[in-house]
């Protein structure tokens, strides 16, 4: 099958080779421990052998855990970065890390507004970067954060952009038909591409999951499957739920999929940007 999860967090309690960020301590850390053993041996048995790991916040701006569990498995995982977006040469640390397996970078507002978010620090720098090395902007926001997105995608049409877990329309506050439009608009900027992904985190938040199903034909009506990834943002999916209760819900309970749109979700567009790329 070989299917590729987009979106996962690995970390370590090796404190000696991999301190934590100031701010946060082992008690932050739920659960202890998530080896790359830990999501294959979950993956694996739904047929999903690539990963896509995402910085974990607990490493702030130290990649060298994520970098290292590349290295010593190249073939199976690529990797997206978080840079310090605040202070000068995030351009240049983006080009540092990109040959390293890295094929996007996280971004968020943080404490900015989300209305303004973009307009702060060395975003614009980034974007452009991104643009030059074909490498993703990966913003985890919600639905309030989009048309700042939006506006910068208009600036930096090149630009990759992947938007992580739906927009976390759900996550908070009960979908509103607003927020998939505000979504679903976006499609109208040809390099935005969307995680569907954190099922456990959405709407009534509990498998099968079809609650979501209204909301994902929306965004998949408006992007395409060729512009979505699939993926489950372990390890906090299996923490109540199980790996397989979030693949199912692409693989065999989306009647307005076609085979070939599942295989769009579950591998081929993660595979084309994060392996191919």
């Amino acid at each position: 099958m070989n299917y590729i999860d987009a979106h996962v967090h690995v970390w370590t309690d090796d404190f000696e080779n991999y301190p934590l960020a100031d701010g946060f301590t082992p008690e932050d850390m739920a659960p202890k421990t998530f080896y790359p053993e830990d999501i294959l041996g979950h993956s694996r048995l739904c047929g999903v052998d690539r990963v896509v790991l995402i910085q974990m916040s607990y490493y702030q701006f130290d990649n060298s855990y994520m970098l290292d569990v590349i290295a010593a498995q190249p073939d199976v995982f690529r990797g997206i970065a978080i840079v310090d977006w605040k202070t000068p040469g995030a351009s240049n640390r983006m080009r540092e890390l990109i040959g390293q397996g890295v094929r996007g970078f996280r971004i968020y507002p943080g404490e900015d507004s989300p209305e303004t978010w973009l307009e702060t620090g060395l975003f614009s720098e980034m974007f452009q970067c991104g643009a030059e090395e074909n490498v993703a902007l990966c913003p985890l926001v919600n639905s309030d954060a989009l048309p700042a997105i939006n506006r910068m995608c208009e600036r930096f049409p090149d630009t990759p952009v992947i938007i992580d877990h739906l927009a976390r329309i759900g996550a908070g506050v009960p979908i509103q038909d607003q927020e998939i439009d505000s979504l679903c608009s976006l499609a109208a900027q040809r390099n935005i591409k969307v995680k569907v992904s954190a099922f456990y985190a959405l709407g009534e938040k509990k498998p099968p999951h079809l609650d979501l199903a209204p909301m994902i034909q929306r965004v998949f009506e408006a992007f395409g499957p060729q512009r979505l990834m699939w993926a489950t943002d372990c390890p906090f999916q299996v923490v109540d739920e199980t790996y397989e209760e979030s693949i199912a819900l692409i693989r065999d309970r989306l009647g307005f999929l076609s085979e070939s749109d599942k295989e769009w979700l579950l591998r081929k567009t993660a595979e084309q940007f994060f392996f191919e790329g």
